[in-house]
């Protein structure tokens, strides 16, 4: 029987609800500083989460939702000088504490690493979005509570594709029967199960009619004492997500 090693946790809307409050307006802030009519309202910025990786999300809302917009001839560079102003206005956002962990997910860091469990990091956001959410959302030093933070660029082809959790589980030594990962949406999921591990699955308002086959389980959050989750894809069962739990769930 595999014994759990190492949980992976995927950032935006695993972590906290980053998208809708926090890269949302973010990346609106950017269009605004750089002079662009563009407007990533709630609605268009949940079509536009089809697709992973702020850049590829830039390039895809001009060919699907601007085809008004004469695209310069350095388009590429002023896309990814957008994103870093993007990633700018994010973490300053990030600093004034607008952007809350999700129920359940520092009490269940702080039980992991007090069980001697192995903590990671597999997001396509960029390494520096990652390491301000943790210093300013969980801790001083949080981002030294992971063993790896697997981030942003470091593998070429993003969610869907597995290798962010490959590239993860390589720099840990660990096989996918030792990791548990944690998604909250469809390219998520079909990334960590691409890759072979088991996954939890905590939904938000964008991702909440995806397609979840293969979790181990499909919750509202993590849940806490006082605040159970409920589990969505087994009728009448609550709680909150704890490593005793999750290895029970691992080993079913």
């Amino acid at each position: 029987m595999s014994q759990l090693k190492a949980l992976l946790f995927d950032v935006d809307g695993t972590l906290a609800d980053t998208e809708r409050d926090g890269h949302r307006p973010a990346f609106n802030a950017a269009f605004r500083e750089f002079g662009l009519d563009w407007d990533w309202d709630v609605a268009l910025y949940g079509r536009l989460l089809e697709v992973t990786g702020g850049k590829e999300r830039m390039k895809f809302y001009v060919e699907r939702f601007r085809p008004d917009y004469q695209k310069p001839a350095d388009f590429d560079d002023l896309v990814a000088e957008l994103h870093k102003a993007k990633t700018r206005h994010y973490t300053e956002l990030l600093a004034r504490g607008g952007i809350p962990l999700r129920p359940g997910v520092k009490r269940l860091l702080e039980e992991a690493r007090a069980a001697g469990l192995i903590l990671g990091v597999a997001t396509t956001t960029t390494p520096e979005n990652v390491t301000a959410l943790l210093r300013h959302s969980l801790a001083d030093d949080g981002a030294d509570w992971f063993a790896v933070i697997a981030a942003g660029d470091i593998v070429p082809a993003k969610k869907p594709a597995p290798d962010i959790y490959v590239w993860a589980m390589q720099q840990l030594g660990l096989k996918p029967e030792q990791c548990l990962a944690f998604e909250d949406s469809e390219n998520g999921i079909r990334a960590s199960r691409g890759a072979g591990l088991k996954t939890v699955v905590t939904v938000n308002d964008y991702t909440r009619d995806h397609d979840f086959s293969g979790a181990l389980a499909v919750l509202s959050d993590l849940g806490e004492p006082n605040a159970p989750y409920a589990r969505l894809d087994a009728a009448g069962e609550s709680g909150y997500v704890d490593v005793a739990r999750l290895k029970g769930w691992f080993t079913a």
